[in-house]
């Protein structure tokens, strides 16, 4: 492999998870590609990482991106890790077809990762062949840089190059590479490798690695690693009650996808819902629902409690009072993400003064949601620009909202309590109306739009691609010529399976 000289406008690497010892990851360079094709370089998200924009566009810029040369100063390396999958204990996975190249620092004074998805080979690949071809590189693209728009924590997008490669999977089909960003590529996963090592030593410092790359804070606390896991609870309260605020279904919410950091991570199977039920499932591998849109926040919960398990040895040398202090956190984390989503969707249908019978009214909504078929998105997005005061019956301004439902007199009359709350809040309508746009996007990556997109470029057309990214970027903007956009699928546009690319 090539080690290309930059300079620091190009690159500058500033790594530390290389610093850690060997036994944290497998050192090795990306695996040369025969023909790399810039497809989509994020402007926006390089200039904050401090990268010469025109540079990546280069050719020598385009190789660095897919793994065929690797810059002055990166470390390339594929991290270690376990999990349990599905409820099953792996003892190793690891980056099977990823490698991080470094670290740089933002224009927020933050580090983030920069990481090759589809890079080759690594010794975690378990048999694989490391790549990944353009359908779930694009649908990651636009996935990620969908929920970092609508302000949820995320991993992000850099580039899509394509390889040259014909890859094997249920046909032959066009390789890619994902560039992507995050603040960091560690997961409960990787706690869990060492903890089934007992390599104490190992989750000590890994421990202290995260504490000082995400949860400063913890240092100020009498138990760093209690404070830690404190810190860990609460990102992850807040990131599953954000992703139920938009109907995200993430699909395979593996130990070793749950981000460490509460960024959401790994976009495989995932999918935003149109008609809502509890119970919709996408991922073509969840045969049993466990990862369902309203299994997510229990799943969570127990993933924190295999993370607490991990460093149970750092809490306390006394085991019982260890599983008793974590226990304590642990059983916090119903009422902190309850408190959040709750608070989340009584802004979405408009009521911000909070009072208690505002869950009981987001919950009848929802119930008459799943019986009448209705789509989520579309839904919360009509009920914006509704008036708090009925219109006349020669005037039926409710009829956006109440028409998506197959029984409308059940929708008007949740409208009817709807009101009466309105009426108590007393707020000013224009305010409240605004309030809920900014809360209830009126466009989502939706699972039809995404597989257009995947088709078209199998036919070497992106431009589909771009336009959905252009709509995509602005989800809570009407974009009047774009319209089209916010409709649910038409009967034969149904996606009712989504795939990992492996």
């Amino acid at each position: 492999m090539n080690i290309i000289p930059v300079c620091s406008k190009h690159f500058e690497f500033d790594n530390t998870y290389s610093r850690l010892p060997e036994r944290f990851y497998a050192r090795l360079d990306p695996t040369p590609v025969p023909q790399p094709n810039l497809i989509k370089v994020n402007r926006l998200l390089a200039s904050h990482l401090g990268l010469d924009l025109d540079f990546l566009k280069t050719p020598a810029g385009t190789n660095i991106l897919v793994g065929n040369q690797v810059p002055e100063g990166a470390e390339p390396l594929a991290m270690a890790y376990a999990g349990h999958q599905f409820g099953g204990w792996v003892p190793q996975l690891g980056d099977g077809r990823a490698v991080l190249i470094g670290e740089v620092i933002g224009s927020d004074g933050r580090r983030h990762d920069i990481h090759l998805k589809g890079a080759g080979r690594t010794p975690f690949s378990r048999g694989g062949d490391g790549r990944a071809w353009i359908g779930p590189v694009l649908r990651e693209y636009i996935l990620c840089e969908a929920m970092a728009a609508l302000s949820i924590p995320t991993t992000r997008a850099l580039a899509v190059v394509t390889t040259g490669e014909t890859l094997i999977r249920e046909s032959r089909l066009p390789g890619a590479v994902l560039a992507r960003v995050a603040s960091s590529h560690i997961r409960v996963g990787t706690f869990q490798y060492f903890s089934a090592r007992q390599d104490i030593d190992a989750l000590r410092l890994l421990s202290d690695y995260v504490i000082d790359r995400h949860y400063p804070e913890a240092r100020q606390s009498p138990n760093v690693y209690l404070a830690l896991l404190e810190g860990v609870i609460a990102r992850q309260a807040n990131l599953i009650a954000n992703w139920m605020g938009v109907g995200f279904i993430h699909g395979v919410m593996n130990t070793d996808n749950m981000s460490i950091a509460g960024e959401t991570i790994d976009y495989g199977p995932c999918a935003f819902m149109d008609t809502y039920h509890p119970e919709m499932v996408f991922s073509s591998i969840d045969q049993m629902g466990r990862y369902a849109y309203g299994n997510q926040p229990k799943i969570a919960h127990w993933n924190l409690s295999c993370f607490a398990s991990s460093i149970l040895p750092l809490i306390d040398e006394n085991v019982e009072v260890a599983v008793e202090a974590v226990t304590d956190k642990l059983n916090r984390f119903p009422e902190q993400y309850y408190n959040i989503r709750d608070l989340k969707f009584a802004s979405k249908i408009g009521f911000l003064n909070h009072q208690d019978n505002g869950a009981d009214l987001v919950q009848e909504l929802l119930d008459c949601m799943v019986t009448n078929k209705v789509d989520f998105t579309l839904a919360f997005r009509r009920l914006c620009d509704l008036s708090s005061r009925k219109g006349s019956e020669n005037n039926s301004p409710d009829e956006p909202f109440t028409l998506l439902f197959e029984d409308c007199l059940a929708a008007e009359g949740w409208l009817v309590k709807w009101r009466e709350r309105l009426v108590q809040e007393g707020q000013n309508e224009l305010d409240r109306q605004k309030i809920m746009r900014a809360t209830n996007p009126a466009y989502i990556p939706r699972n039809h739009r995404v597989e257009q997109v995947i088709s078209a470029a199998l036919g070497d057309d992106f431009k589909p691609f771009y336009k959905l990214l252009d709509i995509l970027a602005q989800p809570y903007d009407d974009q009047p010529k774009s319209i089209e956009f916010q409709n649910p699928p038409l009967p034969d546009e149904i996606v009712r399976e989504t795939f990992c690319g492996t």
